[in-house]
């Protein structure tokens, strides 16, 4: 697969693929990246027809997407996230694939956008922990979805989470289109949001492209205070080298001395995900995420309580109610391979959250009430 992309994206020599790079690019979603040279690839006649295919459906409905996008009903300023932004750096837009359209207009007319939305025929699906956190609603129409956002920056630090807003909002215009230096920012950030649930190498990719096209040895010199400021360079530097790395990225001089150790360990993590954590098991992956909230016995007994209180919302007896923390230590007693398994998981994953200088798992989130940012414990 790295041999496919370096191909594609850099025209190193040409790699023999089959139908397990197919499935692995699927799950990563960059399956629509090699469009441009899969006529030229020596691919099995059944592997050409499915890819060809299935190509076709997703430049098919990424030019839908960027139709809708580019006609949504909205008068108020915005700018677009992600999506189409990214896929400009590409060396044909087309070769990323698409998912939903994320928009941000001023907080101040947050309401007016998403009132707009509603008024022509847009359905809203916001989900209620979307509500509470107040980041962004969701609206769907025509099997489009689109999400406004109050505020984008997904940190453990209101200050920084603000800083990262302010230079988006600063920079609303009637292009609805980022300068690079902001949108760079934007890239690293949405690679730090997915952290915890997965990422696959579209997002990395992403990155990989922006770099390439906007941060040679110079450029890095004004994107850097930047990016420490909202303290995502060591994400920025090693992300980078991991794209020299593996991907054949062209190198820089900024990110020669990134931890290669570290930047193994991440595109280990990348692998195993897939995009948005596709190749992840839900309900292991709730799990790891628990767990790696509990950094001291007292936490634990709570997380069991929390849990038990759930479960037997409906008992009659309100003394017992109080121990059954007790029951749910059982219940994971029982299950002791998968527990440490899973706990040496949630660690190993802490330390790489902590190397990389992004916090996760019991810092908390930060969420947007009567204009402040305010960091809540998950």
């Amino acid at each position: 697969m790295y041999e496919l992309v370096k191909y594609t994206l850099w025209g190193t020599g040409k790699p023999s693929v089959d139908f397990e790079t197919f499935e692995e690019m699927k799950n990563q979603g960059i399956a629509v990246l090699p469009a441009s040279v899969i006529k030229g690839l020596d691919l099995q006649p059944e592997l050409k027809q499915q890819w060809t295919s299935f190509i076709i459906q997703q430049i098919s409905f990424s030019t839908r997407q960027q139709y809708i996008q580019d006609h949504l009903p909205l008068s108020v300023p915005y700018v677009i996230l992600k999506g189409t932004t990214a896929a400009q750096y590409y060396p044909h837009p087309e070769l990323r694939m698409m998912g939903d359209i994320d928009v941000m207009p001023s907080r101040e007319q947050f309401d007016t956008a998403c009132d707009e939305l509603i008024v022509s025929g847009w359905t809203e699906t916001t989900d209620e922990s979307d509500l509470h956190r107040g980041r962004h609603r969701s609206f769907y129409k025509n099997g489009c979805l689109v999400e406004v956002h109050a505020f984008f920056a997904s940190m453990n630090d209101p200050v920084k989470a603000r800083l990262l807003d302010d230079q988006i909002v600063s920079h609303i215009n009637d292009t609805h289109v980022l300068p690079d230096l902001i949108n760079g920012l934007v890239l690293i950030d949405h690679i730090n949001q997915h952290l915890e649930e997965g990422i696959g190498l579209r997002h990395i990719i992403d990155w990989m492209m922006y770099v390439d096209k906007c941060l040679n040895d110079e450029q890095w010199k004004v994107f850097e205070p930047l990016v420490t400021e909202i303290g995502l360079k060591t994400l920025a530097v090693t992300t980078t080298r991991v794209c020299e790395m593996y991907l054949g990225s062209p190198s820089h001089a900024w990110s020669s001395d990134a931890d290669e150790k570290l930047c193994t360990v991440l595109m280990d993590y990348v692998i195993a995900c897939g995009n948005l954590g596709h190749k992840l098991n839900p309900t292991e992956t709730t799990s790891i995420i628990g767990m790696g909230k509990i950094k001291h016995p007292i936490r634990l007994i709570r997380s069991l309580q929390e849990k038990g209180k759930a479960e037997w919302g409906k008992a009659n007896n309100p003394v017992l109610k109080h121990f059954s923390w007790v029951w749910e230590g059982i219940k994971i007693w029982r299950e002791t391979p998968h527990f440490f398994a899973r706990y040496k998981k949630a660690r190993s994953l802490d330390a790489m959250f902590n190397a990389l200088g992004v916090k996760r798992f019991d810092d908390g989130l930060v969420y947007y009430e009567n204009g402040e940012y305010v960091k809540r414990e998950q």
